[in-house]
């Protein structure tokens, strides 16, 4: 056991920490998993799983003990409708969560710390138009993010910098360009784009109504990244020389009605869709993978239409459960 890795992923009962929990764990690694919930639609795959809050010193501390590696995926956040209408909170949890994970992973002696930020930190002013130019990881300043999520993810950012040029910790960043997939949120107020739509559809699928509602007039511009790939990403840059923030996301920019139509495609249907007012989040956004193939020598490799697919189908699964929609489901 002593010559296993040991690592720690926090938010490992959410989306993207159940996965990297997995993927982890079939590298080979001792994986400690820690949240304030378990994952939601599976076990988890970890040799530890502690119910931690870490918005608390105490807890943080308990948390990095004896680990090697730090995947710092803790985070109060959801979709654009829970962005907008919960800035003062999700300003005070993460930036708690962040610093108190950051300076008990040092206090703890760990050697490598990765945190997860996001194209939120992008500034608004960059992206007014749909038709936006890709974000390059320098167009971070002048600083100007939209809401409380991106400025927090900036200011950790260049905590995790700091960190790692006055002690001994590595320190990584990877910019994340929304990360969809299997085992996410799907309902509830807090799923973001992609599994929402993927509920529209199959709602509209089952009930035989094929009104579909899109936030906006649908043309608001954004790329998607498959969670395997951004596991693949994470995995490569933890082991990396690059210190500075790194733009980790497909650079395929499609419109919010595209997306639709996508995955109205991967459920066999046609929709009609219906605009209503909604949070719609900067205008267009876009990732330059420029400097992630020049670091990595690798970019993400899943399709948004085979992503969906897959995402679909699982998601048409648990509507069909849930809400009791539609014959069951072939086996």
């Amino acid at each position: 056991m002593s010559d296993v890795t040991k690592v720690l992923v926090t938010g490992a009962g959410g989306f993207i920490g159940h996965h990297l929990v997995k993927f982890l764990k079939e590298k080979g690694y001792w994986v400690r998993g820690v949240d304030i919930k378990h994952p939601e639609f599976e076990d988890t795959a970890a040799d530890e799983f502690e119910i931690l809050d870490l918005r608390r010193w105490g807890n943080a501390l308990q948390a990095t003990r004896g680990v090697d590696h730090v995947y710092a995926l803790a985070a109060d956040m959801g979709g654009m409708g829970f962005i907008s209408s919960n800035h003062a909170t999700i300003l005070h949890n993460n930036s708690l969560i962040n610093i108190h994970t950051l300076d008990a992973a040092r206090t703890n002696g760990v050697k490598r710390y990765l945190y997860t930020s996001s194209a939120c930190i992008y500034p608004e002013y960059k992206q007014t138009e749909a038709d936006v130019v890709p974000l390059k990881e320098e167009d971070a300043y002048p600083a100007a993010p939209q809401d409380a999520y991106g400025w927090e993810k900036l200011i950790t950012e260049i905590f995790c910098q700091y960190y790692s040029d006055e002690y001994p910790m590595e320190t990584r960043i990877a910019r994340f360009h929304n990360i969809f997939g299997e085992l996410g949120t799907w309902d509830g107020g807090r799923e973001k784009a992609p599994a929402a739509m993927c509920r529209k559809v199959a709602i509209a699928k089952l009930s035989g109504n094929p009104e579909v509602e899109v936030w906006g007039d649908g043309l608001q511009t954004r790329s998607f990244c498959h969670v395997d790939d951004c596991l693949e990403g994470i995995y490569r840059l933890i082991y990396s020389d690059h210190k500075e923030p790194i733009n980790l996301g497909q650079d395929r920019m499609v419109t919010i009605n595209e997306l639709l139509q996508i995955v109205a495609d991967a459920a066999d249907i046609e929709v009609v869709r219906k605009h209503i007012d909604g949070p719609q989040g900067v205008r267009g956004r876009n990732s330059d993978n420029t400097k992630l193939r020049e670091v990595l020598g690798w970019e993400p490799e899943i399709s948004l239409e085979e992503g969906l697919a897959r995402t679909y189908k699982w998601i048409e699964g648990n509507v069909r459960e849930t809400y009791g929609l539609g014959e069951p489901a072939p086996a």
